[in-house]
């Protein structure tokens, strides 16, 4: 074996009858004694131990532990993602449409329902209205009642007691129902007398007559 200059010898071991014997090479002896081979023995045998277990020492321990945090990506949750399938799969029960509703004898089409419609009272009549008001408030009606001049009543000379007259201003739009309690007017060319609270609402009042509309109402 080749050594360099001033190195020193490699050691070289002989058994002999005595134990171990180490001849170097000034020509001095070393010998151990055969009661320490088995010692010896089992730290040759020890070597590769120690050199394995070196690794697992505890300055090593962080490099080898970001070494493997680099090679594989570590979970952030301890909690088990299922697969993409399985998951999927879990709701699978509620693709399933559910029956329909029977339709009962009580149900309504709504796209071929047409709500009713309240049909606008048809025009009974025609003709020039008038009011009569203090002059005669608290006097006896035709029908035994006293006349008020703020409630909404009518004098007419044909209609029943206690009909219900829708009377109309078709210049203004307005309407009051009135009910007949009185006979009149007696004035040529008049339809009806309406009270004087009636003619306020009807705007008759300025001119104290005026063309209206007379329906019926039920």
């Amino acid at each position: 074996m080749w050594r360099k200059r001033g190195e020193p010898p490699s050691a070289v071991f002989l058994l002999g009858e005595v134990g171990l014997i180490c001849p170097a090479m000034d020509g001095n002896k070393k010998t151990l004694r055969r009661a320490a081979l088995p010692t010896l023995a089992l730290a040759v045998l020890a070597l590769p131990l120690a050199g394995a277990g070196a690794q697992d020492a505890p300055g090593q321990q962080p490099l080898v532990a970001d070494l493997s945090a680099e090679a594989r990506p570590v979970s952030l949750t301890d909690e088990r993602v299922p697969a993409v399938d399985a998951f999927d799969a879990s709701f699978a029960r509620f693709d399933i449409d559910p029956p329909a509703p029977s339709v009962g004898t009580a149900a309504v089409d709504i796209d071929s329902f047409e709500p009713p419609v309240e049909a606008e009272p048809e025009v009974w009549r025609s003709g020039v209205a008038s009011y009569y008001g203090a002059k005669f408030n608290g006097r006896r009606t035709a029908s035994g009642e006293r006349f008020d001049m703020n409630a909404y009543t009518a004098a007419h000379k044909t209609l029943p007691f206690g009909t219900k007259v829708r009377v109309t201003n078709p210049r203004t739009g307005k309407s009051v129902i009135v009910r007949i309690n009185d006979r009149g007017p007696y004035a040529h060319g008049r339809e009806i007398d309406v009270s004087r609270a009636a003619a306020v609402e009807l705007g008759l009042v300025q001119r104290g007559h005026g063309t209206v509309e007379l329906a019926l109402v039920d």
